[in-house]
């Protein structure tokens, strides 16, 4: 009966000498141990899929070997590196990249310096963009249209999908990049702009949000053209409110039904993600009148846009939701 309730050991019986059955005892030097053992083995290697270091290698070292420094390279490569500066230096002592301590002069006659607390994506860049100051500017802006961004992950350190969602169409576009990076998500709506010319582009996306992700920490690239003009509204989601961009996220569980949690994004390209999302963009929806996405869309937007992007209408019939479209 000792061993049926709180604290689950024999040391408290009274009959534990003379009894035959199975024993429990609680050592607390003994657990000590072992919870040390294990936070020991927890810390141990390198916080870095293969992947991801090849692709930091490829981009890093050539910088390197040119005389640069990481904290030079941290700068002015920030969208692309998306780590802090002492995990570089760490990952450059334990032979991780092709470039060595020795291709580094001051590294090898300083010293290790005392490292900051330091946070990985600067918070500054969510000034005025909170989910409060979203609420506040569509009440100041009532009807205007919503686009809903979030990211989509295949195996870690592996390609990755941008997903882009008009709220109230529901249709979805989506991208492949090479990496999780907030430079790769800025290249996007770039080539989108591109493709739209500047009021195009803020018809199509007045307002975007998102989600706090290091992958949305430039905010003001999306908002401004090159040339530094307003080109749209960038706010973020609380943290851990993913229901805040609930449109979003209910629709990434159709893409799941065609590429489940798991499946690696590397051997696709955008022509496979574009094959992805045309039957999704074309599954018939109860809220929207029996009405596709795609028919919602063009409804609102007419479908020169569409068309650019390479989307087809598929017909009811051929709609094919399951991981055999991609194979």
């Amino acid at each position: 009966m000792k061993l049926t309730k709180s604290p689950y050991v024999c040391n408290g019986c009274e009959t534990r000498r003379k009894c035959s059955l199975e024993k429990r005892l609680y050592s607390a030097s003994a657990a000590q141990k072992e919870y040390e053992a294990i936070r020991s083995e927890a810390r141990q290697g390198l916080q870095i899929t293969e992947k991801d270091a090849l692709r930091l290698d490829a981009l890093i070292s050539p910088l390197l070997l040119k005389g640069q420094s990481l904290h030079h390279i941290c700068v002015s490569q920030a969208d692309e590196v998306m780590l802090h500066e002492r995990t570089l230096y760490h990952y450059v002592n334990k032979g991780v990249f092709s470039a060595r301590n020795i291709d580094m002069p001051r590294v090898v006659r300083m010293g290790r310096r005392k490292p900051k607390t330091t946070f990985k994506v600067d918070r500054k860049c969510r000034e005025n963009r909170t989910y409060l100051d979203y609420r506040t500017f569509m009440e100041a802006n009532p009807g205007i249209p919503v686009v809903e961004i979030d990211s989509v992950e295949g195996t870690k350190g592996g390609k990755v999908l941008l997903t882009i969602h008009f709220v109230v169409p529901q249709y979805m576009l989506a991208f492949i990049r090479e990496a999780n990076t907030s430079r790769s998500v800025t290249d996007v709506f770039n080539i989108l702009f591109e493709e739209l010319g500047l009021e195009g582009f803020k018809q199509i996306f007045p307002v975007l949000l998102g989600d706090n992700g290091s992958e949305f920490s430039n905010p003001a690239a999306i908002e401004y053209t090159p040339d530094g003009i307003l080109r749209s509204r960038v706010f973020f989601c609380d943290p851990h409110a993913p229901y805040q961009k609930g449109a979003a996220e209910n629709n990434h569980t159709l893409l799941r039904r065609i590429i489940p949690k798991g499946t690696s994004f590397d051997g696709f390209n955008q022509e496979h993600i574009t094959l992805l999302m045309n039957p999704v963009n074309s599954y018939i929806r109860k809220n929207l009148g029996d009405k596709s996405p795609y028919e919602a869309f063009t409804d609102i937007y007419g479908d020169d846009f569409v068309k650019k992007m390479g989307a087809e209408l598929i017909s009811p019939d051929k709609v094919i939701m399951h991981p055999s479209l991609l194979k």
